[in-house]
């Protein structure tokens, strides 16, 4: 008799040309994902392929209930690493029906803001790091000894071993997963454009950390490796400062350069149109 797991993994190329595309989007919080799935009669290579499609936006806090409905715009494509084959993982915004962006559609500024001519020119590139706990079914964070608390994080900063890397395997799936679904950034950048960059986010640092998510005040303490939140500051190598530039780009005149002020929690496309904003656009 097939199992579960057979019937999760059948490869639907055998006998049919439809594939399965999961509609992804951002839920009324800012930082809840939602997403469902619809078939497609098969294969699609460019969001302007598929269909629009909508969600009731009263059970995601993002709508009425007596006018419920918010519409999804397909706007890029990945493959699908949990169903493979030529199933697609289809990444969208919402729109009221009208064709207005809903309030918590942060995508449509940050297109205006990256379609500029100015910011097209330039090609800014991000590479935002994932950062994640993992917790157990209990809400405690994998790893730690049940009711007590870990010692310093000295041996666990890029550690191995199974009493060190807890949970590896989850996050060495994370990783494959991203690059078989085609996720792949990085870039390099001039010093001195670097260095006037730096200037124009010091300029803006009060509207900067205001966007940078919620409860940052708690991290951003001065205090543990990390810069205050009242004040701006930039260095070499220095992991308390508002903005690091590594040695390697000091050194090679290029490079990059790592603004260490946002929150897990932020919003990417707040964050990535912002700074785009402050270093490539001329100031209001």
């Amino acid at each position: 008799m097939a199992s579960l797991h057979d019937f999760v993994n059948l490869d639907l190329s055998d006998t049919t040309e439809k594939i399965i595309a999961e509609y992804i989007w951002v839920g009324g919080s800012g930082m809840d994902m939602r997403s469902k799935a619809r078939t497609l009669p098969g294969p699609v290579t460019n969001p302007s392929e598929l269909p629009k499609w909508n969600y009731d936006g009263s059970s995601t806090n993002q709508a009425p209930g007596d006018d419920s409905e918010v519409i999804l715009y397909p706007r890029a494509i990945f493959k699908d690493p949990f169903r493979k084959g030529n199933n697609i993982l289809v990444i969208c915004d919402s729109y009221t029906p009208a064709g207005e962006p809903i309030p918590t559609n942060k995508r449509a500024k940050a297109a205006e803001i990256f379609s500029n001519p100015d910011v097209e020119a330039e090609e800014p590139w991000f590479g935002i790091e994932q950062e994640y706990t993992l917790l157990t079914m209990s809400k405690w964070p994998l790893g730690w000894p049940e009711n007590g608390y870990p010692g310093p994080q000295g041996p666990y900063y890029c550690g191995n071993g199974a009493d060190k890397a807890f949970g590896r395997d989850i996050v060495d799936a994370h990783y494959k997963a991203c690059l078989y679904a085609g996720i792949n950034i990085s870039g390099i950048n001039g010093i001195d454009v670097i260095n006037a960059a730096i200037e124009k986010l010091e300029a803006r640092h009060t509207e900067h950390i205001a966007a940078y998510g919620e409860g940052n005040e708690r991290r951003l303490t001065g205090n543990h490796e990390t810069a205050s939140i009242n004040q701006f500051t930039w260095g070499v190598a220095n992991r308390g400062a508002s903005v690091r530039i590594g040695r390697d780009t000091e050194k090679q005149g290029k490079g990059y350069f790592e603004d260490r002020r946002p929150a897990s929690n932020m919003d990417p496309y707040v964050v990535t149109s912002m700074i785009a904003e402050t270093t490539i656009l001329p100031a209001a």
